[in-house]
């Protein structure tokens, strides 16, 4: 505390984009961000895909001296990528891993095999609690077309629940991660309104950094040119959100952005900018309303919007699942009459000779649609249930609104 009235809380985000085998001089960049974490020695780090457990623990080892406290959030096939780095004691951690997350046929993305997810430390300065979160969002990939905007939905829609129902305990929290939704789109809208999270590149008293607080920038060696060709300044997907729950008031005294290449280096630290934040936390005389932003007549259009979206969803993994299963139920015709076939040639009741190799190809052929079809219809069955739960979560929390007075 400054004068016992006043705590300064500096805060590092950053999505690393470490893949081990396919990020781009992985070991060079984290390296160097391990070396400005150290020099810099900020109050907490949250990191996104740090995918590899071995990077992980080689950053554990080099900060020990400045950050003695961290956690790793495993889950998923090849894990959450996230991790956190603290000045000061984890005192409990929580993990929880989105329901939905894209497709695991689309390999090339491969979101589904990470096991997006949300991880909440909980730590203890000077006699406040804070919650801090950190988290991924599935990514866009293509915005003129996003096949992955329900996802995302359900996601910031779990997330916005998560906070809500994990932080009343709390005297702050923070959230800090990629949630790949531009600062206008409906998820963005929908977290804050919901938990009432203040963005701090909105309410930086003194910001620097790149243009609009960008973190997706043409200008970075690493990013995908054409993807940012209808943003030429880039676009910001990364944030650092932030409230105060009782008897405390916050207020993002500066915000940073990396611009490109570390100091003295060819390279940036990730081809995301770092978003650097430095929050100041003080008392209030009289404890601050517990009420959320949802009495706001607007929040209820935004619940509106992404019920829609999300209804968008659900007819599409409808059809999935309908086409899945039918394709399911034909390739099992198939085998039942190759069975019926094999039969009747061993009874005698066809003339021609058995064409073994022929018929053992289709048989392998028709299990194996009929194996991958079911699978696909298991998979879609799943994500019609998921869309369904979150589309009446999202009915009964409008018609909460809509009866507010």
């Amino acid at each position: 505390m400054e004068g016992d009235s006043t705590l300064q809380l500096r805060v590092f985000d950053l999505n690393c984009w470490a893949i081990r085998y396919l990020s781009k001089r992985r070991q060079e960049r984290m390296r160097l961000i391990g070396d400005v974490l150290r020099q810099e020695r900020f109050d907490l780090v949250l990191l996104q895909e740090v995918w590899s457990e071995q990077d992980y623990s080689d950053l554990k080892a080099k900060l020990g001296g400045c950050y003695p406290f961290s956690h790793y959030f495993r889950s998923g096939v090849i894990g959450s990528g996230l991790c956190v780095f603290s000045r000061f004691t984890i005192l409990d951690t929580l993990l929880y891993q989105y329901s939905l997350n894209g497709y695991p046929y689309m390999l090339q993305h491969g979101d589904w095999f990470c096991g997006k997810s949300v991880g909440l430390v909980i730590i203890k300065i000077s006699g406040i609690i804070f919650n801090v979160y950190v988290t991924h969002l599935h990514a866009e990939y293509c915005r003129e077309k996003d096949a992955y905007l329900p996802h995302r939905l359900v996601q910031a829609w779990e997330l916005a629940q998560f906070i809500r129902h994990t932080s009343k305990a709390a005297d702050v929290v923070l959230l800090g991660g990629d949630l790949n939704m531009h600062p206008e789109d409906v998820g963005i809208r929908l977290l804050c309104g919901w938990t009432g999270l203040r963005d701090a590149f909105a309410e930086a008293k003194h910001f620097e950094g790149c243009k609009d607080g960008c973190t997706l920038i043409p200008n970075n060696c690493f990013t995908i040119k054409t993807e940012l060709l209808p943003f030429p300044l880039g676009i910001r997907i990364d944030y650092i959100l932030y409230k105060a729950v009782s008897s405390f008031m916050v207020n993002c005294e500066e915000l940073k952005t990396t611009t490109g290449s570390a100091p003295g280096m060819d390279i940036p630290f990730s081809d995301h900018e770092a978003v650097m934040a430095t929050l100041h936390i003080r008392r209030q005389r009289e404890a601050a309303s517990a009420t959320l932003s949802t009495a706001e007549p607007a929040l209820a259009d935004v619940v509106t919007e992404a019920q829609t979206e999300v209804g968008v969803g659900l007819q599409a993994a409808q059809r999935q699942r309908y086409s899945t299963g039918r394709l399911a139920v034909l390739a099992l015709l198939l085998l039942l009459l190759q069975a019926a076939a094999v039969l009747g040639t061993l009874a005698g009741l066809g003339g021609q000779p058995f064409p073994k190799l022929s018929f053992s190809l289709l048989a392998f052929l028709a299990v194996g649609i009929l194996l991958l079809t079911t699978g696909l219809h298991l998979f879609h069955t799943i994500e019609v249930k998921m869309l369904q739960g979150t589309e009446e979560q999202m009915r009964m929390a409008l018609r909460v609104l809509q009866e507010r007075p």
